[in-house]
């Protein structure tokens, strides 16, 4: 077995010895969550060409599961604070394959609203089980490693988003105009997806998991005058690198959702060159997923060398440096450009994540459920962009993107850092 999974006497041990078996069950969480979000941003198109929408229109989709990880997160984390992690992944996979199932059993509708009610009930399952998984993950081994830790459940997060838009294929395959036909090519996979998220949710059921608690010193072991007291005791609004990393979090998903979402739309763009018929455009998708996971694969292994923060501010940046090349319609070296903001947003959110929880202790639940919370961030920002993309080009809604990695920029640099005085 190898050493840096288990060895706990080394502070680059990845996960501590008796937590691998839970490790990779969580692990297994981000894969299921990432197929469901690769195969969401291939639905834009598609509902744009089979039910004659709006770019902005179209980016309800991202809106309404957005939205259920803000509605869904604060009440996860109260119930997981309650019943437990284990819980509150049972929760939250039940709620994932029943959005699955009615939006398979629904189709025939051909309503975008009824689509968006069913999406955003697997919305509260999906924001039910990162509420649950990105902390605990960061519980299974030392806190030197949970940014490492967490890389490396995210990486099979982005695997599976490169799944996803391949799976679109299949629903992109269905051309058909008779009406209640529209969008039947859905069914299938969303009937496999719940599924599958079922019997997962049956797996752990039968299996017991660890209750990682958050905090191994509690508040009566430490001296009542120790600056470790009073940082503990302080609210979770006092914790600057906490309310900061919200609101990176915030930013980040924003920018993210609308990259991944306009991707499609950015390579079957009439008005630029190079351009490819709609029905490839899941496979352009597919690719910039794939650099995505391998921003991710090699970050958590870059991360042995170098700080996290630091990593972040150099990604942030040239994220920054790269959108305006997306822009300028600069043909091959635009898309070049747009897939390298694949690549280097790769990391951003669980080391995003793991920065804004570090040290908070028994508020980790808590303050996990505010991070999942400004996911909310990819509820708003598609729409924004898609509203650019009408008004003027798509390839100039890439540059919307560019002040949210500026203040995750900030937040690396500067903001990230943990304070035991609120009034430094």
């Amino acid at each position: 077995m190898n050493n840096d999974m288990t060895n706990t006497g080394d502070k680059q041990t990845l996960v501590s010895s008796g937590f691998l078996m839970a490790f990779i069950l969580i692990t297994s969480l981000f894969f299921l969550w990432g197929i469901a979000h690769g195969m969401l941003d291939t639905l834009n198109k598609h509902f744009q060409n089979m039910l004659n929408m709006s770019k902005a229109q179209s980016g309800m989709i991202q809106f309404s599961v957005y939205t259920a990880y803000f509605g869904m997160a604060l009440p996860a984390g109260y119930f997981m604070k309650r019943f437990g992690y284990k819980s509150g992944i049972i929760l939250g996979l039940s709620l994932f394959a029943s959005g699955a199932f009615l939006i398979a059993a629904t189709t025939t509708f051909e309503s975008f609203w009824i689509f968006l009610i069913c999406l955003f009930i697997m919305g509260c399952g999906l924001a039910t089980l990162e509420t649950a998984a990105n902390p605990y993950t960061t519980k299974l081994g030392p806190k030197d490693t949970a940014e490492r830790r967490i890389n490396f459940s995210q990486s099979f997060n982005g695997l599976a988003w490169v799944i996803g838009p391949l799976i679109g294929l299949f629903i992109y395959g269905n051309n058909s105009t008779v009406k209640g036909q529209k969008l039947s090519s859905m069914v299938l996979p969303y009937c496999v997806i719940g599924a599958v998220v079922l019997l997962v949710a049956l797996v752990f059921v039968f299996t017991k998991l660890p209750e990682i608690k958050d905090e191994e010193i509690t508040d009566k072991d430490l001296s009542p005058d120790s600056p470790d007291a009073a940082f503990r005791n302080m609210p979770l609004t006092k914790h600057r690198h906490f309310v900061l990393g919200v609101i990176a979090q915030f930013c980040y998903v924003a920018a993210q959702t609308g990259v991944f979402s306009y991707l499609i739309n950015f390579v079957t763009d009439v008005n630029q060159e190079p351009h490819f018929e709609v029905a490839h455009g899941p496979y352009f998708l597919s690719i910039g997923f794939a650099l995505f996971m391998i921003g991710r694969m090699s970050g958590s292994f870059i991360m042995r060398k170098f700080k996290p923060t630091k990593m972040l501010a150099i990604y942030a940046l040239i994220c920054c440096l790269l959108l305006p090349v997306v822009s300028i319609k600069a043909g091959w070296i635009s898309l070049i450009a747009l897939y390298g903001v694949f690549f280097f947003m790769s990391i951003m959110f669980p080391t995003i994540f793991a920065l804004g929880i570090k040290d908070l202790g028994p508020k980790t639940k808590k303050a996990s459920s505010f991070l999942v919370m400004s996911i909310v961030g990819g509820a708003v920002f598609p729409p924004i962009m898609g509203l650019i993309a009408d008004k003027y080009s798509m390839s100039i809604g890439f540059f919307a993107p560019i002040p949210l990695f500026a203040f995750i920029l900030y937040y690396a640099v500067k903001g990230s850092a943990v304070r035991l005085n609120p009034s430094e």
